[in-house]
């Protein structure tokens, strides 16, 4: 490994907090954030639930002027709002509008579907009654996919590599295995990664047309979001967005900066939809060699690893996934270190899910604790034999030193991500 990558700034803007204090906060309560959707029920969705931030508008308010928050959409509005946190927490100020760009600091920022709020709500329809001219001139940087990046780029004076990845449900674990190579390969110094996903029923429609959102709970949302469950019914549809701010270690001790944690290392792949693997399902044997990797490109063992952050959507693909895990690590019946799922708190935040989950891993290892896995005390009959493994409640875990996040999108694609708790003494 040429260059260490240690994690100096967290943002989180999630369902059921905003800001990483409270964000780790209900991470230890095990506080729900799925609450009753009443745009998906008015457009008659068999799926009537969701994660939504709240509160967001007024933060925005506080953080941006009148004339850039006409600029974004929900997406943009989440992805600034987390950066500006990450950032600050950092230990940076912002940048004024003359100042020069930071030539060491860029910025990987994905999401699953870009800004399709935008497109359905004011071009489709703008378009079709022929007000092409009320549109406005800032359409364009909020449909593109890259206005994310282009966004906080601007906001952050970063001129580094600033770019937009999309891997569906992988983009935002994706982005921060792409920011850590880029370091790594000494072309950045500091790389500010994540995800954002928009809430709107535009984004989720298809979803519920494919019959993979939960519908059975729309009167007890809380309970809608079930991971490993045997009564799983569907994943919930969720937002938001989580930046972590990658740095080398090198420029982290210059600056005398805060380390919240280390990226020891990551993987990519793709299981070619063959082998049981398809456009909506992963190859188990690609999760295995993914999963694999990252130890490898850590330089850990199966053994080191203290905690599983699983993507674990509350599908019928949770059981084939902790399968995996157990193979991949060597992990008997019983034998898994604590496995848990943060969708079953926030739902499934899409291009944002894997940043989110990872500010979680960076959270717990630094708290000390696993968060629960809430809605599955009926476990699945096949994950049954690594039952154990499952925390119903918050789990005390002061000595974790290691955590794995995974991130398994459509399209057969795959990441794993290894985190661990800041030592300066590790070689």
């Amino acid at each position: 490994m040429s260059t260490r990558v240690v994690v100096t700034g967290l943002g989180a803007v999630t369902p059921n907090a905003n800001g990483v204090d409270d964000f780790g906060a209900a991470l230890r309560k095990g506080r729900s954030g799925i609450r009753a959707n009443a745009a998906m029920a008015e457009l008659g969705f068999a799926s009537q639930v969701a994660g939504v931030p709240e509160g967001t508008d007024a933060i925005a308010e506080s953080y941006f002027p009148e004339d850039l928050l006409r600029a974004m959409n929900l997406s943009h509005r989440y992805a600034a709002i987390a950066a500006l946190d990450a950032w600050r927490d950092a230990g940076f100020e912002l940048p004024g509008p003359d100042a020069e760009p930071d030539w060491e600091t860029g910025t990987v920022l994905g999401t699953g579907v870009g800004g399709m709020d935008t497109t359905a709500e004011r071009v489709v329809p703008f378009t079709r009654e022929g007000r092409v001219r009320r549109l406005g001139s800032t359409a364009v940087e909020q449909v593109m996919a890259s206005g994310v990046s282009a966004r906080v780029s601007g906001l952050l004076a970063l001129g580094n590599q600033a770019t937009t990845n999309s891997s569906a449900c992988s983009t935002g674990a994706e982005a921060v295995a792409m920011g850590a190579e880029r370091i790594r390969n000494g072309q950045a110094s500091r790389m500010l990664c994540g995800g954002s996903e928009a809430a709107s029923p535009y984004i989720s429609a298809g979803f519920d047309a494919m019959r993979v959102l939960c519908r059975q709970f729309n009167d007890t949302p809380e309970a809608a979001s079930r991971p490993m469950s045997a009564s799983a019914a569907g994943f919930v549809v969720g937002s938001g967005a989580g930046l972590l701010m990658l740095e080398s270690l090198e420029s982290a001790l210059e600056r005398g900066a805060r380390i919240r944690g280390e990226l020891l290392g990551y993987a990519l792949n793709c299981g070619g939809q063959r082998g049981g693997g398809s456009m909506t399902a992963p190859n188990p044997q690609g999760v295995r060699r993914c999963v694999g990797a990252a130890l490898a490109n850590a330089g850990i063992g199966p053994t080191d690893v203290g905690a599983i952050n699983g993507h674990l959507t509350a599908t019928g693909a949770d059981p084939r996934e902790v399968e995996a895990w157990a193979d991949a690590l060597s992990g008997r019946p019983g034998g898994l270190p604590p496995i848990t799922s943060t969708k079953s708190l926030i739902g499934h935040a899409l291009g944002a899910a894997g940043a989110i989950e990872s500010v979680a891993c960076l959270l717990m290892l630094e708290g000390g604790f696993v968060h629960p896995s809430i809605n599955c005390r009926d476990v699945h009959p096949d994950i049954e034999p690594w039952a154990d493994s499952i925390p119903h409640e918050v789990l005390e875990a002061p000595d974790l030193d290691i955590v794995i996040k995974s991130g398994f999108g459509f399209g057969d694609v795959n990441v794993c991500l290894v985190f661990c708790k800041w030592d300066p003494d590790r070689s």
